[in-house]
C-alpha cells in the first residue's frame, strides 16, 4: 500500500530547494477516526508530507542514485496550525548539508501563507546492493518505479506551456 502525502511538485531547483502541495479532502481514510467531530490532518503526516518532498528533491538531484530514501531523523519539530479538509498544505524544503549518505534539510509546511509545521529533517539514502550485492535487481526496479512517480508529480513548465497555448489560440481568435 501506498501513502502519497504530495499531490504535485510546483517548484524545484536541483540541489537546492522543493515546493509542493498536498491538498487534504474528506475522502482521506485517516480522517473518519482524526477526529470524527474536527477531522484535521495528522501531524505526524504533515511531518510525512515534508518528508516526502524531500526525499523527491534528493533523488532528483542525485539523478536517482539511491533506491531507498528514508527519514532518520526529525529534529526541533513546531506544530503551529492544522490542515483541514478544503486546505492546501504547501510545503517546503531546502537542503542546508549533505555527505556520502545523509542530507539535512530545513522544512515546513503552510496554509495560507502561515506556518502550521516546521522541522530540520535528516534523510539517509542507500542502495540495497551495499549490503547485499545479489538486490541490484531490485535497486534497479524500485529507481525505474520512484522515476515514473516523479514524472506523474512533477512537470516544469507546465504553467508556462499552458500560458503559450492559450496565447495562442487567442490570438488565432482574433
Amino acid at each position: 500500500m501506498s501513502f502519497d502525502f504530495i499531490d504535485r511538485i510546483t517548484d524545484l531547483r536541483t540541489g537546492e530547494s522543493i515546493k509542493a502541495v498536498k491538498t487534504l479532502t474528506l475522502a482521506e481514510e485517516y480522517l473518519k477516526d482524526h477526529f470524527p467531530r474536527f477531522p484535521v490532518m495528522p501531524g505526524v503526516l504533515m511531518l510525512e508530507a515534508m518528508f516526502q518532498a524531500s526525499a523527491w528533491l534528493i533523488r532528483q538531484s542525485e539523478g536517482f542514485q539511491h533506491s531507498v530514501v528514508v527519514l532518520k531523523e526529525a529534529r526541533n519539530t513546531k506544530y503551529a496550525g492544522f490542515v483541514e479538509p478544503g486546505q492546501t498544505l504547501v510545503v517546503s524544503a531546502e537542503i542546508m548539508k549533505q555527505d556520502e549518505s545523509t542530507t539535512t534539510l530545513k522544512a515546513q509546511g503552510e496554509i495560507d501563507g502561515s506556518v502550521a509545521v516546521s522541522s530540520r529533517l535528516l534523510v539517509h539514502r542507500y542502495n540495497l546492493r551495499e549490503n547485499d550485492p545479489a538486490a541490484a535487481g531490485k535497486d534497479a526496479y524500485m529507481v525505474e518505479h520512484l522515476r515514473r512517480k516523479f514524472d506523474l508529480l512533477y512537470f516544469p513548465n507546465a504553467a508556462d506551456e499552458e500560458f503559450e497555448k492559450n496565447a495562442a489560440d487567442a490570438s488565432e481568435s482574433a
